[in-house]
């Protein structure tokens, strides 16, 4: 199993935390790490974190790849990356937030991937992983076929300060989830493409490494913001974007991760949290609108930056059905 930091080499900074996600990887799932050179050093270069992705996918002896944790420059190392490497060597890839732009690389390629599971985040999660994302992980390393997707009765988006190891035995604050919010009144089943807001914007804005509006023709559109706890317009821009491409003329459904709404530098209240996720769906829903009519549009599903953590199947398929309002991943 290899562990990589395409983007932030954070397991240097705090290494309680990683050891932690590792020993996680160990016990729960009875696989074994393998650490690359970059995986503990902040600041690494494009060029060294690259040949770790590539050397990564090119042992035979791993069985999936895992990101230590995400951050904010990895599409700039995708330009050093060789598509043979992974076309000859395709496996599991596991991770979120910035390595967005990793999944969409393997998307081109034809190579499914899982949004989601990050070593520090969900492997290394306070206190003991939540029993939804353990699930999730087994179903995307360990099983095949459709899972319906859960729903979890509770949430957590407050962090813990890394920096005090002594805190890795405490568990998260968990707070009661709303359940899914559904617009739209048809059903729908799609390869799913997406990722974290905020790098979308950043791939949007670069224009490299997007799908052609032809390739999205039905898929599913998967999006959620990060611990940036963007304003809600910003949201709805990208969205009008994707719109003005013509790629809701394409997508066969929206589907929009729970919003993390509490950061250290930005510690809402539970109404101010309320407050700003409702904003959130009604500019996606508004916008949407305005491009697709009736496209089904799901929102406060269980991945992204909070937790518990689905980890979804980026170029599998996804079903939406509207009847029994439930989700159904292929993995």
């Amino acid at each position: 199993m290899a562990i990589i930091s395409p983007s932030a080499g954070l397991p240097q900074l705090f290494p309680e935390v990683f050891e932690l996600g590792l020993a996680r990887i160990r016990e729960e799932f009875d696989l074994v790490p393998k650490e690359y050179p970059t995986t503990r050093v902040m600041g690494a270069s494009l060029k060294d974190r690259a040949r770790d992705i590539m050397a990564a996918f090119a042992d035979p002896e791993n069985k999936a790849v895992i990101a230590s944790i995400g951050g904010d420059d990895q599409l700039k190392l995708i330009k050093y990356l060789d598509p043979e490497v992974f076309v000859n060597n395709p496996k599991p890839f596991l991770g979120y937030s910035d390595n967005t732009h990793l999944h969409n690389f393997l998307w081109h390629l034809g190579i499914p991937s899982y949004y989601g599971g990050g070593v520090m985040n969900q492997f290394g999660m306070h206190g003991a992983m939540t029993e939804i994302t353990k699930q999730s992980v087994r179903h995307a390393l360990f099983e095949s076929g459709e899972k319906e997707l859960p729903v979890a009765t509770e949430y957590n988006d407050i962090g813990v300060d890394w920096r005090d190891a002594s805190r890795l035995v405490e568990f998260r604050t968990f707070e009661p989830n709303d359940g899914l919010f559904w617009h739209g009144n048809e059903s729908a089943e799609g390869i799913l493409w997406g990722g974290c807001v905020e790098s979308l914007i950043f791939q949007v804005a670069a224009h490299k490494y997007l799908p052609s509006a032809e390739d999205f023709s039905g898929a599913i559109l998967c999006i959620e913001t990060a611990e940036d706890i963007p304003e809600p317009w910003l949201v709805g821009y990208l969205l009008a974007g994707f719109g003005e491409r013509g790629w809701f003329d394409k997508f066969a459904g929206v589907l929009v991760g729970r919003p993390k709404a509490w950061e250290f530098d930005k510690q809402k209240t539970t109404e101010e949290k309320a407050q700003y996720c409702a904003e959130q769906r009604e500019i996606i829903v508004k916008t949407i609108r305005e491009y697709n009519p009736s496209i089904p549009i799901v929102q406060n599903l269980d991945f992204g930056h909070t937790d518990p953590q689905v980890l979804l199947p980026l170029g599998n398929k996804a079903r939406i059905d509207v009847a029994t309002k439930k989700i159904f991943l292929t993995y």
